[in-house]
Parts: C-alpha cells; structure tokens; sequence
C-alpha cells in the first residue's frame, strides 16, 4: 500500500497566495482520471496495474477518513475495441456520435467492473454514477446527485462517476470531464480537486514546442494571463487539454475548492503527489461551505416563503436545519430544490434556503414531525425541510 502523509489541516483559500496546497490538507477529494492514463490508444486495453497502484492510493486515503469520489474517462475508448471501432478498424476517421454512444454503453461495464476489482483488493465497495450537464445545474437533479453521493460516501463507498455518453448529445455534453470533475466537486463541496493528467502542471507556454517554458507551482488568481498560457490538447483518447484544465480550475475555486494539476503517468499518483510531487496548485476563493452559502443568499431569487415558529428560528440561529415541525405556514409556489426565503412569526427575513419539498407537500407536512412525513404523503423524503448545507442566514 503506498504511503500518504497522515497531517491535517484547513484548505487553503486565496488569501494564503504563496502558500502551497497539500493532499494531506484534503477531507472530501475529488479526482479525475482521464482516458489516456486508463487506455492503451493501440488496443484499447486497460493500464491495470496502474489501476491496482491508483486503488491502493485511493485505500491509503480512505484509512485516513478522507472521503474520496474518483471522475472517470475511457468509457469510450474502451468499449470501441470490443465493438469493432477501434483505430485498426476506423482509421484516424473520428466516431459519429451514435458510434460514441454505443462504445459508452458498452466501456461503461467493463470500466466500473474494472473499478470493481481494483478496491475490491480492499474491501472497498465500488458506485457507478452516470451524470449529464442538466444534473449539475438543474437544482432538483443537482440536490438528488448530491444527496446520493453523500450517502454513498457515508457508506463507505466510493462513487466512481462518468458522463452519461450513451444519452449525450453534441449539443449537451461537457465535452470533457476536467469541467465534469469541476461541477462534481462544486456539487458535493469538495474541498479539494485533483486532475490526474500527461503532464505536471501549468506552464507559462506549452513545454512540448518551448523548452524554456516555466512551470507554475501556484496560482493565486485566475486570470488572462493564466488562460493565455494554455496550449492545445495532444491528439489521442483525451478530449482535455490545458484550456479545458483552466476552465474546470475557474469553476472549481469558484465553488471553494482547492484545484491541483497533476502528473498521473507516474505509478501510484496520488502518494506521488502527496509526497511533494511537482503539481500546479490552484487556490480557491473561499472554503467550500461558504461558497455555496454565498450562491444560496445572493444567486437565486426566492420562489416561496416560509415562516417559522419561535423555536425553529432559534434553532436556525444554532446551526441547526429546518425541520417540519418549525414550520407554521407556507407561501408560493415551489418544486423541490427550489429556493424559499425563511421568515419568523414577526416578518424578518432569517435566511434563504433550499427547499427539500414542493409547497404542495410542504403544506401537507408543515407543522408535523418528521415521523408523519410517510403518512402525510404516502412516501418517505428526507428529515429536514431545508437541510443546514443548503440554508444561508442573512
């Protein structure tokens, strides 16, 4: 098993520039692992001794507490071979979209299975989640993948996600996962993202076609200088490239997360990394449970109202999440995911939240124990009507 430092300590945010970021800093990781470090380009066959190293990775982390979701390509790249698609049979002749999606359908088993036996070496169990863009931005997609990868992560598991190619269309898709492992950590409020790639880090030119190019160890700030420096990506499996790197580090330190750029050719690629591996290191512009408070209060215009009794708002002041039975009455029109504004009995505004309920049920369950909540409706959701993670006081 490979050696990871056992140190704890608070993400670095953007006013700590200078300091450089540590994995041993990370409690909840996200790492993206692109398709040419999984796939042979020859034969489409699976690294999987570099899988077995990254899982043993992976299990160094986990006995440490770290909570740990792996962003996956080479769904396509591997299944194309066993459908007949491969280079020896198309060329350099790109795939039609339709021929994608049924490499996808297919990769996608052989890849989680993959998955499967790497952690399975460490009686770790292993969650196949298949995203599209709508589920990161549409509010109540975005809160049922949150919730479930917090209650995979909860169990144990670690949640192993790739875009949903088989139903992805030219017109929908990331184009890349460095941008789907960006929205994953934005989602979870990861505070760190790793994305393992051919090369360690930002340059200030692309070092293939300048080898005097400097390499950035840190970066404070994204800006158009940074994004300038970006080169094309190399041709191959890897739909990625430095630009897109940069787009995912935008998004991520957006949303509070720590970003590193890190090479993963290497064998055992995170202790290689944690060991003080050489990586660019992106710092975010505040931690994570802050940054998704800031969009719940000031992003989202509120679509109802709920008023809270006395107890409930001194709870709310505590910390603590709305329960039903705080809820003395509730105004407009919502679905689920939808931002409410919390008032108490005397009209002041306490805070905006996420409602976990339409206003058709929460009228139904307002004012009840979170015991009623599968009578009233007839199913069981979840125990808080607006949950301390998507609630912002004001």
């Amino acid at each position: 098993m490979s050696g990871l430092p056992d140190e704890t300590a608070r993400p670095l945010a953007a006013s700590d520039a200078g300091t450089l970021p540590r994995l041993a800093d990370a409690r909840r990781l996200v790492v993206k692992i692109g398709s040419a470090l999984l796939v042979d380009e020859a034969t489409g066959r699976l690294h999987r001794r570099w899988l077995d190293a990254l899982a043993d990775d992976v299990a160094a982390l986990k006995a440490r507490s770290v909570e740990v979701i792996l962003v996956s390509s080479g769904a396509i790249a591997v299944g194309r071979e066993h459908l007949g698609l491969g280079r020896a049979q198309t060329g350099d002749r790109a795939l039609r979209l339709e021929e994608k999606q049924a490499a996808a359908a297919t990769g996608q088993i052989r890849l989680a299975h993959a998955y499967q036996e790497a952690l399975a070496r460490h009686q770790i169990t292993v969650a196949q989640i298949l995203l599209s863009p709508q589920d990161t931005e549409d509010r109540r997609r975005h809160l049922n993948g949150r919730a479930t990868i917090d209650q995979l992560l909860r169990l144990g598991a670690v949640p192993v996600i790739n875009e949903n190619d088989t139903v992805a269309t030219a017109e929908i898709r990331f184009g890349d996962n460095d941008r789907l492992a960006a929205r994953v950590a934005q989602m979870v409020s990861a505070d760190t993202l790793v994305l393992l790639s051919d090369i360690d880090g930002l340059y200030t030119a692309d070092p293939r076609s300048q080898p005097d190019a400097a390499h950035l160890a840190l970066v404070p700030e994204i800006d158009a200088a940074i994004m300038a420096m970006a080169g094309k990506p190399r041709p191959g499996y890897s739909s990625g490239g430095m630009v897109t790197k940069l787009a995912a580090a935008r998004i991520a330190t957006r949303a509070g997360t720590v970003m590193a750029i890190a090479r993963g050719t290497v064998m055992n690629p995170l202790a290689a990394l944690a060991a003080d591996g050489r990586a660019t290191w992106f710092l975010a512009a505040a931690e994570p449970t802050t940054a998704r408070k800031r969009w719940i209060a000031g992003a989202l215009n509120p679509l109802g109202v709920l008023t809270v009794d006395d107890g409930a708002a001194r709870a709310l002041g505590q910390g603590r999440s709305l329960l039903p039975a705080g809820v003395a009455a509730v105004e407009g029109s919502f679905e689920r995911g939808d931002p409410v504004e919390i008032r108490d009995r005397a009209g002041t505004v306490l805070g905006r939240g996420l409602c976990a309920y339409s206003a058709e049920d929460a009228r139904i369950i307002a004012g009840h124990r979170t015991a009623a909540i599968e009578s009233l409706l007839g199913w069981r959701g979840r125990d808080e009507m607006v949950h301390r993670d998507d609630l912002a006081l004001l």
